[in-house]
């Protein structure tokens, strides 16, 4: 759990680069696709600790839309460009069925707790599950599917400009 300076040092940091949205737009660029993925990654992580530590209804309310928008934008990125890259580079279906399956359950929470309001019983349950969920997929995608991709003849520049160019064009709408 994040303590307290954890949270305001991530807020923080975030504030002198501009907003987040901009700051993540500008790492992006340029980066391979397992960085681009991974940077992701930890600005979710960062959000569901921040909603732990929240002690408003609109911070958690902020947080939760912020945590299910980039989860959603995240999956699909990794649905239509990354796992089909990955597939043809490693030949591991079995790794990337995995993941699929697991997009499948955290996009069912995430409609959930879109249906819902904080406070509504089970809201705060949901964001634990759904941060418990995205917690163990990016393990695996960390230590066993990404170091698969590395070593494989992808081209993870190539992959990560597309991956980047299809995020752009999701968050502006």
């Amino acid at each position: 759990m994040a303590t307290i300076a954890q949270t305001k040092s991530h807020k923080a940091t975030a504030e002198k680069s501009g907003t987040a949205k901009s700051a993540s737009k500008k790492e992006a660029e340029g980066q391979d696709a397992i960085s681009l993925l991974k940077a992701d990654h930890r600005e979710v992580e960062g959000w569901f600790d921040d909603y732990e530590d929240a002690s408003s209804d609109d911070e958690k309310a902020e947080l939760a839309a912020k945590i299910c928008g980039a989860l959603k934008v995240h999956a699909q990125v990794e649905e239509e460009i990354f796992y089909p890259a990955a597939r043809d580079a490693t030949k591991d279906d079995d790794l990337l069925d995995e993941a699929t399956v697991e997009h499948a359950g955290a996009k069912d929470l995430i409609a959930q707790i879109e249906s819902m309001s904080v406070g509504d019983d089970l809201y705060d349950a949901k964001i634990t599950v759904l941060g418990e969920q995205i917690r163990h997929h990016v393990k695996e995608e960390e230590t066993e599917l990404f170091p698969e991709v590395r070593k494989s003849e992808m081209d993870l520049d190539a992959v990560g400009a597309e991956l980047a160019a299809r995020k752009a064009e999701l968050t502006a709408e």
